[in-house]
């Protein structure tokens, strides 16, 4: 879910953007002398979010973030290795800043680095205590947005049942409407109502969504109980939009009366609605 969060002072400043993503994917921008607080940045954040693409972005002001001091060794070193090789071969004429590109010359000054990473640490536990927040919040509104989602899906499945719970008469007047037709091309003839009977039975078997109306219950009652619990519940979230999409469309194509067809297609855009909003959740 969208977020932001922000916070620092004159040293380091954190800015963390958190979109929606259907997994946890953190990626952070961190100046080189900062980059083994990767790992400990990482673990801090899989233990607040479970969900979310997330960019965390460490700035550190100039020349004041960190102080260098040259180590004398390294230069004494490398002062010695070329005036041996000037003993062998010409050596072009080195300046100062020749010189500080050498790996190892210049140092950090590791007190002071210390202590700017234990304050970019507990900035970014207050960046991210407000992107959290901000989460919650939209949580909150999302919440009720899905269970009136969640509500209007219960009441087309109550309506679909009420409409099949009485389809079998309507079925046989369709059917026997049709044979009296078939009848009629023919000149005439007996009508078998046993036969009859039978068939307008068999369809009414064929068009019978009793299990797939209870699985919808059932997948409805378990979603609001998700939303209940404390726990993230985003990907259970998206697991059952996916089984009531399939129960939804089972019911339109088992579908033999018209008003029945027409609200499984209701129902469907409901579950669609449902899915969309589901991918904000936690």
């Amino acid at each position: 879910m969208t977020a932001f969060g922000s916070a620092g002072g004159e040293r380091v400043g954190w800015e963390i953007r958190s979109v929606n993503h259907r997994y946890l994917e953190l990626g952070f921008r961190l100046p080189e002398p900062f980059r083994d607080l990767e790992s400990n940045l990482r673990a801090v954040t899989s233990r607040r979010l479970k969900r979310g693409k997330v960019d965390a972005t460490l700035r550190v002001s100039g020349d004041a973030a960190v102080s260098f001091r040259l180590n004398d060794g390294a230069l004494r070193n490398l002062l010695n290795i070329v005036e041996e090789v000037g003993k062998h071969a010409p050596v072009g004429r080195l300046d100062a800043l020749d010189l500080m590109r050498w790996p190892g010359l210049l140092e950090h000054d590791e007190t002071d680095l210390a202590q700017v990473k234990k304050t970019a640490l507990e900035s970014y536990m207050s960046a991210l205590d407000e992107l959290v927040a901000q989460r919650r919040s939209e949580g909150a509104n999302l919440e009720e947005v899905l269970r009136e989602r969640l509500t209007a899906a219960a009441r087309l499945g109550a309506r679909i049942r009420a409409l099949t719970a009485a389809q079998g008469e309507p079925l046989r007047e369709r059917l026997q409407q049709r044979v009296h037709d078939l009848l009629g091309r023919f000149d005439g003839g007996a009508l078998d109502e046993q036969r009859l009977a039978q068939e307008a039975a068999l369809l009414a078997q064929k068009a019978d969504v009793t299990e797939e109306l209870d699985r919808v219950d059932i997948h409805v009652a378990e979603a609001e109980a998700s939303l209940d619990g404390d726990e993230p519940c985003g990907r259970r979230l998206d697991f059952l939009m996916q089984e009531l999409n399939r129960e939804a469309s089972t019911l339109a194509a088992k579908s033999a009366l018209p008003e029945v067809s027409r609200l499984a297609v209701d129902l469907k855009v409901a579950i669609e609605q449902l899915r969309e909003q589901a991918q904000n959740v936690e």
